[in-house]
């Protein structure tokens, strides 16, 4: 379902008549059925992407089905199911749609969860023979695993490594409370990763057994949208699928829940790499159901809760002089085995911990004591409907993978599917009546005084300071004694902009015709590119910028500069406080936000198209008012002064920041955060430098790409980017020498409890910057970790997922990195950094294999395909050429790079830029190594 869900009795009824639990309708537009053998189907007719068809295989069998011998086998099962099927022996799959341009990881994919196993396959669907193949790839993972004993050996190796990643304070303190959270229920010995003395140690039959009793058609569903004949698509899968076996003798599929006790329950644990003392408040409840009207009424009645309670805790939050706490959040949200949970979270500052959760919870109680306001009520059900609104104008340009998410929740939870349609037709008939009463009954409903569990984490060194639950408990009674005011809403209408400014005029005009795009130059010196599509009916995305940014400025203004935007960016516009712009903004769909950055400032944003005006205002407003703020100032530099000394308790921030310094050539831009950095910022100077980047547009160019008519939206080019200050000064961006070092540099951290290992190898250099080239090196990068998936997963089962990525830069510099990065094992780290080493050499001494030049291009081909069809990518593209100053045009010739990638052209140009030469080596390595 898209947002939420269905309503109580038909109109007119007697107040004593029982209410009607009529169903909701399943969406029209979706075909589907369910054949002899139990299997279940789902196909509906997609365009978006245009060519392209989704394919899901969706299992109710995940880890709660596991027998004590095959903890972990649910998640190994699923990755047997890349290692050999009956069509694909060992990883011929994988290879195979690799030449299809389909990504191992990025596209071709799966997750194993408590309760489902679920399998995901992007596939071209303009050729009939890929529509049949993917048909024949769902088929063989429905059931034909060949789990052949040496395809299990080598996967060992790959999935404890893919455990490993995992290890750290968030791994260990969840092992020990959820099993509390989870009243300990199987869900709580059935974690989907399992345990490493069965998967060191099963064999064959063990996760055979698994397979046959729960791979079958009766708890299957396979689930297919995108640009297809759904009508012939049915008959495929209803001949493929219906060959497929239950079990003579099937075991029951057990339903397991968690059991509510309606006890209450406290844990405290503590790590020495958590960084923060974070309280946690969980009041569980059984889930609802999602089938009838009155359960989608209810849903309808918990959105707009969770959204009236987000608004009233930033409101009352923001109001706080030097609050006690770093955040806080609350919310009803889903939980594992059936249930919900009215959830409450609160960070603390050192040694706040008791005054930050009363804070916190007091939005809480008071909302529980006082309820919201009629007001609060109507703003909300205004902009509900509003979203509803734009997703239904957005229904024909709704993603396939929406839908498949929609039919993958009606086949594991039976939740209702009936089409936006539906969705908005309901919501606009009962939100009307929707009182403050109904709302109240849902807190009523869920904050209560029993099920609940109260979970404080905390670093180690805290232990002793922390509260006992009489203590906490006492706490809570406290809150419902406690004289608390109600809260006051502001009720003034607020607008953006109350006086039109004076208009400016488009003084030229030019046009790109074979990308679609228009130049405009307004009287003030704006400059505006404008690139209508039909890719989406109600977005617009746009992004204005100037050269200059932070490097204008010294280091002791750097900090002050770096983050002005975001600091003054959260005070408001003008007069109005950031609650009174959020109010004014209210049933609106548009963000707009500033941005100072290294050698660029600017602002970017996104609206509906009806919005677009709305978003110019603000456009406006945060170049010509932007508003001071002394105490949300204080906040800001205050919760940064909480986070910062226990920044190191977290390896992975020192070794991160070890990164970035070194990459950063040692600079002070590129140092870690300091309380002496804080020190240096300051209200006035962070006001004076954005003052100072926004007061003059002269420089500014503006690109918007999305659904409007480029003639009908030139008036209001006009009105605000028209109107903006213009001094005819032009900045130039300032060449701080910040790069990456030249030479060889190992760097090596210790850090850390987890027996694991983060290694990352740099190449960098200088090169001559052009599309050509970009073309041939990403693509080497490409070809790099086809061979490092092949060598250092498959081969030597070592690593889970070696990533490579090709950066670039024209400015300041023309300069190229290669970033290769992967986990592993303590022990394996300079093995496997070897073992890269080795596949780099053989890309500079020997052509690149012409199966992974095919992978290579098919790829490109097949993402190109849809980037040109994405209004972020356009907004992306446009935005990088005009930056760097490069042909707008350049789109055009994708292909003709593509063509170019010969082997010999990449292994000169692997021999050129794939070297050792300067060759950066980072590791994080357990803290006693």
């Amino acid at each position: 379902m898209k947002i939420i869900y269905v309503l109580m009795a038909a109109a007119g009824m007697a107040a004593m008549q029982p209410v009607i639990a009529q169903h909701v309708p399943l969406d029209p537009a979706v075909r589907t059925g369910k054949l002899a053998n139990g299997f279940t189907y789902y196909i509906r007719h997609n365009e978006q992407p245009r060519n392209r068809a989704l394919f899901y295989l969706v299992n109710k069998a995940g880890s709660v089905l596991e027998d004590a011998d095959q903890r972990g086998l649910a998640h190994f099962l699923e990755h047997m199911n890349f290692n050999g099927t009956r069509h694909f022996p060992r990883n011929e799959l994988v290879s195979h749609l690799q030449k299809a341009g389909v990504r191992f990881g990025a596209d071709l994919n799966a997750y194993t969860t408590f309760d489902e196993t679920v399998y995901q396959l992007p596939m071209p669907s303009d050729d009939p023979a890929m529509l049949t193949l993917a048909l024949e790839i769902m088929r063989d993972w429905a059931q034909e695993a060949t789990l052949d004993p040496q395809e299990i050996e080598k996967e060992r190796g790959i999935v404890l490594e893919e455990e490993r990643l995992g290890k750290g304070a968030k791994e260990r303190m969840s092992r020990r409370y959820l099993p509390m959270l989870l009243n300990n229920s199987r869900y709580a010995n059935r974690l989907p990763i399992g345990t490493d003395s069965v998967l060191l140690h099963f064999q064959r039959p063990v996760i055979k057994r698994f397979h046959s009793d729960w791979y079958r058609p009766n708890l299957q569903a396979l689930i297919v949208v995108g640009d297809i004949d759904a009508a012939a698509m049915e008959k495929m899968v209803r001949a493929q699928f219906g060959t497929l076996k239950n079990p003579v003798h099937e075991r029951a599929r057990p339903a397991y829940t968690i059991p509510l006790t309606g006890k209450n329950q406290f844990m405290v644990v503590t790590d020495p790499e958590t960084a923060t003392t974070e309280l946690d408040i969980y009041i569980k409840h059984k889930a609802a159901a999602i089938r009838t009207e009155a359960d989608y009424l209810a849903l309808v009645k918990r959105t707009l809760f969770n959204q009236l309670l987000n608004t009233r805790r930033y409101n009352e939050t923001s109001r706080e002089h030097n609050p006690a706490m770093v955040s806080a959040g609350m919310s009803i949200s889903p939980l594992p085995g059936g249930l919900d949970a009215f959830s409450f979270t609160v960070t603390a500052k050192e040694g706040q911990l008791p005054a930050a959760f009363k804070q916190a919870w007091s939005v809480v109680e008071k909302v529980r004591r006082y309820g919201f306001t009629q007001t609060e009520l109507n703003r909300a059900r205004q902009q509900y409907l509003r979203n509803l609104e734009q997703l239904l104008n957005e229904q024909d340009r709704t993603p396939s993978v929406d839908f498949v998410k929609e039919y993958q929740r009606l086949f594991l939870q039976q939740e209702a599917a009936p089409g936006i349609q539906w969705e908005y037709n309901f919501a606009k008939a009962k939100l009307p009546a929707i009182t403050l009463q109904d709302i109240n009954n849902v807190t009523t409903a869920y904050i209560q005084d029993i099920n609940r569990d109260i979970l404080i984490l905390a670093p180690d060194d805290k232990k002793q300071s922390l509260p006992a639950e009489d203590t906490v408990t006492a706490w809570l009674n406290e809150m419902q004694g406690m004289r608390l005011d109600p809260y006051v809403e502001d009720t003034l209408v607020h607008s953006i902009l109350t006086v039109l400014p004076q208009r400016g005029r488009v003084t030229a005009a030019d046009s790109l015709p074979a990308i679609g795009v228009t130049m405009l130059t307004l009287s003030n010196g704006v400059k505006v590119v404008l690139k209508p599509t039909t890719f989406k009916n109600d977005e617009i995305r746009f992004k204005g910028f100037a050269p200059g940014g932070a490097s204008l400025y010294n280091d002791s203004d750097y900090d002050a500069a770096a983050s002005a935007a975001a600091i003054i960016g959260s005070f408001g516009l003008g007069s109005l406080s950031p609650v009174q712009v959020n109010s004014a903004l209210n049933g609106k769909v548009v963000q707009v936000a500033p941005f100072i950055d290294k050698r660029t400032a600017g602002v970017h944003g996104a609206c509906a198209t009806q919005d677009l005006e709305t978003a110019l205002q603000l456009v406006y407003m945060q170049f010509t008012h932007p508003r001071k703020d002394t105490m949300l100032y204080n906040n800001i530099i205050n919760r940064s002064r909480a986070v910062l000394p226990n920044r190191y308790a977290e390896p992975n921030n020192i070794f991160n920041d070890t990164m970035a310094y070194v990459m950063g050539g040692y600079s002070y831009r590129s140092s870690p955060p300091t309380l002496a950095k804080l020190d240096r910022i300051g209200l006035d100077k962070v006001y004076d430098i954005y003052r100072e980047r926004f007061a003059d547009a002269t420089g500014f160019t503006f690109v918007f790409v999305g659904s409007f008519n480029t003639a009908a939206i030139q008036p209001l080019l006009e009105q605000y980017l028209g109107a903006l200050p213009a001094a005819g000064h032009k900045d130039t961006a300032i060449d701080r020498g910040i790069h990456i070092p030249p030479g060889r540099i190992v760097k090596t951290v210790k850090a850390g409890k987890a027996d694991k290992a983060l290694v990352r190898l740099i190449v960098s250099g200088d090169y001559s910057y052009s599309p050509a080239n970009n073309q041939v090196l990403n693509a080497l990068a490409q070809v790099l970790q086809i061979r490092l998936l092949q060598n250092l997963r498959e081969a030597e089962g070592e690593v889970y997922s070696p990533t490579v990525q090709f950066t670039f830069n024209k400015q300041p510099r023309e300069r190229y990195a290669f970033i290769i990065a992967f986990g592993c094992a303590p022990a394996n780290a300079d093995h496997l950094v070897n073992l890269v080493r080795r596949e780099m050499e053989a890309l500079r001494t020997t052509p690149v294999e012409t199966d992974n030049i095919m992978k290579v291009k098919a790829a490109v081909i097949r993402n190109t395909e849809l980037a040109l069809k994405d209004n972020g990518w356009w907004l992306s593209y446009l935005d990088g050429q005009l930056e760097n100053g490069e042909d707008l045009l350049q789109v055009q010739d994708v292909q003709k790079n593509l063509d170019a990638l010969t082997p010999a052209a990449m292994q000169q140009a692997a021999s050129l830029y794939l070297t050792e030469k300067n060759l950066l080596q980072f590791m994080l390595l357990p803290g006693g190594r």
